[in-house]
C-alpha cells in the first residue's frame, strides 16, 4: 500500500525511524498502548491508505483502536521499515488534558514543589507532561474523570479520553518535534489523579492573564479522531 508514498517518506533520515521505534517500544514496555501514525513527508502526513484525504497527523491503521498494542515485539514491527509517528491512544491507561501554553506552563511550574517528593499511589504530582511545537501542553492523568466545569467551559482546554489519541515524543510535526516537559521517567511512570492536575489548571486559569494574550485559534482544539 506504500507504493505511491515511498519516495517522499524515504527522504527522512533512517536514524529517525530507529529512534521512533526505540521510544515506541519503551512506551509499550511500560504498559502504554501504542499505535503507528502516518509518516511525515515534507509538510504533510501520508499513511499509505488509498484515497485517505487527511494530511495532518493521524493514525496509519484504519482500525487503530483495535490494533493498538503494548506488546513490545508487535510494536517494534511497525517501525521496521517506516518512520511512523508515535501515537498514544487515550482513555485506556491514561486520559490527557490538553491546554494552551500559558495554562500549561503555569500548572507545570506549580508541580515543581512536588518533584523532590517520593510520590505515592494517591496521585501526588508530578506526572508526565508533553508539549507540542505549536505550544499545546498535554498532561497525562489517570483515566475516567470529566473536566471540572471551569475547564469544560474553557474552549482552549480539551480532555482526550476513549476514541482519541496524542502524538508522543519524539514524533515530528511540520512545526517541530513533540517533547517532554516532564518525562515519564522523571515521574517514575506514575500518573497523577486527574483532579489534582485540573486543580492546578483552574488555579492558573484564575491567575492574572499574561501580558501577551494568546490569539484565538482558527479552529478550536478537539479530541483527535482517526481517519
Amino acid at each position: 500500500m506504500w507504493a505511491n508514498v515511498g519516495p517522499r517518506v524515504g527522504q527522512l533520515a533512517p536514524l529517525d525511524r530507529v529512534r521512533l521505534r526505540r521510544v515506541a517500544v519503551r512506551y509499550a514496555t511500560h504498559g502504554w498502548d501504542v499505535t503507528p501514525g502516518a509518516c511525515l513527508a515534507r509538510s504533510r502526513f501520508v499513511c499509505g491508505r488509498p484515497g485517505c484525504p487527511t494530511v495532518g497527523c493521524h493514525p496509519a491503521l484504519e482500525n487503530w483502536q483495535g490494533g493498538a498494542s503494548c506488546d513490545p515485539a508487535r510494536v517494534a514491527t511497525w517501525w521496521r521499515s517506516r518512520p511512523h509517528s508515535v501515537l498514544l491512544p487515550t482513555g485506556r491507561t491514561f486520559d490527557v488534558i490538553e491546554a494552551p501554553a500559558y495554562l500549561g506552563q503555569r500548572a507545570t511550574d506549580r508541580m515543581k514543589p512536588f518533584a523532590g517528593g517520593t510520590g505515592d499511589d494517591d496521585g501526588q504530582l508530578p506526572g508526565p507532561v508533553a508539549v507540542t511545537p505549536a505550544g499545546r501542553w498535554m498532561f497525562l492523568v489517570r483515566p475516567g474523570h470529566p473536566l471540572r466545569p471551569e475547564l469544560e467551559h474553557c474552549f482552549h482546554v480539551v480532555r482526550h479520553g476513549l476514541g482519541s489519541w496524542i502524538p508522543a515524543p519524539p514524533t515530528k510535526l511540520p512545526e517541530g518535534t513533540v517533547r517532554w516537559a516532564v518525562a515519564p521517567e522523571h515521574a517514575h511512570w506514575r500518573l497523577p489523579d486527574s483532579y489534582a492536575v485540573q486543580n492546578l489548571l483552574v488555579d492558573a486559569l484564575n491567575s492574572p492573564r499574561p501580558a501577551v494574550a494568546l490569539s484565538t485559534p482558527g479552529r478550536l482544539p478537539l479530541p483527535r479522531q482517526g481517519r
